[in-house]
């Protein structure tokens, strides 16, 4: 999944992008602003405390965080912050709701929630309308993602075995 985080609260001010993508052994694989960073996350007391133990590149940080999303403060090693940390999907509906534009054909979106089993194109590859792009599993089904019009593809937004959300980006189109 997708994260938007936005530490200056500056209007306009750029957010940073973060990875977070759950491999089925359990563990994070993170990359923040394309970087990968050795990341693990422990949750500490009950199921309803908002208090994480988080090992960050070899540090240890207690971080507990107070508010709703997208709006949040966090409390780390005794300093108090306020984020704004959309996840692409938030970021997606709040635009339809603005009356953002279209979806072109040339963006492509996951049609659900699931796991990305299969890449079948890779950049640079030119695909025609209806070619098979990749396959999704969602509750045990093998989804085919195809393109809805020919193109070349200029970006893929997705590796095999992320997890994805529905109308998560997949593949850009040129």
């Amino acid at each position: 999944m997708r994260y938007f985080v936005n530490l200056d609260p500056t209007p306009g001010a750029e957010p940073i992008v973060v990875d977070l993508t759950e491999l089925p052994t359990g563990a994070l694989d993170v990359s923040v602003g394309g970087k990968r960073v050795d990341v693990d996350v422990v949750s500490l007391g009950t199921d309803t405390s908002r208090t994480l133990s988080v090992r960050v590149a070899g540090q240890m940080v207690d971080l507990t965080t107070e508010g709703q999303p997208p709006e949040l403060g966090a409390i780390a090693s005794g300093h108090r912050s306020y984020v704004r940390v959309e996840s692409e999907r938030q970021r997606a509906a709040a635009a339809a709701k603005k009356g953002g534009p279209a979806t072109s054909d040339k963006l492509v979106k996951s049609p659900m929630p699931g796991r990305v089993i299969r890449m079948l194109v890779a950049v640079k590859d030119e695909v025609t309308a209806g070619q098979t792009l990749c396959v999704i599993e969602a509750m045990k089904m093998e989804n085919e993602v195809k393109a809805k019009a020919p193109g070349v593809v200029a970006a893929v937004h997705v590796v095999e075995g992320a997890t994805v959300e529905a109308n998560g980006k997949l593949f850009t189109l040129a």
